[in-house]
């Protein structure tokens, strides 16, 4: 059965830049420490914005400019990056919260095969459900799973709301 992780958006800007958080910065060393021991292809995403971010949608709605491509906040943070190395890693932008080119990839490389994906990283209440939803609606018999650990939300509640969420629809939450 072959195993992907799926490490979201531990960038900068969310980690410590202009939405970072303490939870945020909490999950930093376990999400390292779970990266270099990981045996399988590792996805990391990048979210990726604009220079006219607060003109889009989302930036009317979240009016904090954040992972402007090309900008300090948009790069990964460092423990990650430097965790990153030398594994089987394959790095994604993407222009909103799910991203329908990581469920292509991880479809193309299971290559049929059983499978299962874990993800971990930021933020669980807008990303993570978004890409744990997004993983489970296509790979329903797959075992899509996402650890709490290493994990945070915009705020501690809304972390635990969307664990529930994920739960409810199927997707196993360790580390809660």
């Amino acid at each position: 059965m072959k195993r992907f992780l799926v490490v979201v958006d531990m960038q900068r800007d969310f980690v410590d830049g202009s939405l970072g958080t303490a939870e945020a910065q909490a999950i930093v060393p376990p999400v390292a420490e779970k990266i270099r021991g990981f045996d399988g292809t590792v996805f990391a995403t990048l979210d990726t914005h604009g220079a006219n971010y607060l003109e889009t949608s989302e930036g009317r709605h979240l009016p904090v400019a954040h992972c402007i491509k090309g900008t300090p906040g948009w790069q990964l943070n460092a423990d990650v990056a430097a965790a990153l190395e030398g594994k089987h890693a394959v790095v994604l932008e993407k222009p909103t919260f799910g991203s329908l080119e990581l469920v292509e990839r991880i479809r193309q490389a299971a290559g049929g095969a059983d499978f299962s994906v874990e993800l971990i990283g930021l933020c669980t209440d807008i990303c993570v459900v978004s890409n744990a939803l997004l993983l489970k609606a296509n790979f329903y018999e797959q075992t899509v799973r996402v650890d709490a650990a290493c994990c945070a939300g915009v705020t501690p509640e809304t972390h635990r709301a969307a664990l529930t969420t994920m739960r409810m629809c199927q997707i196993e939450v360790e580390n809660a």
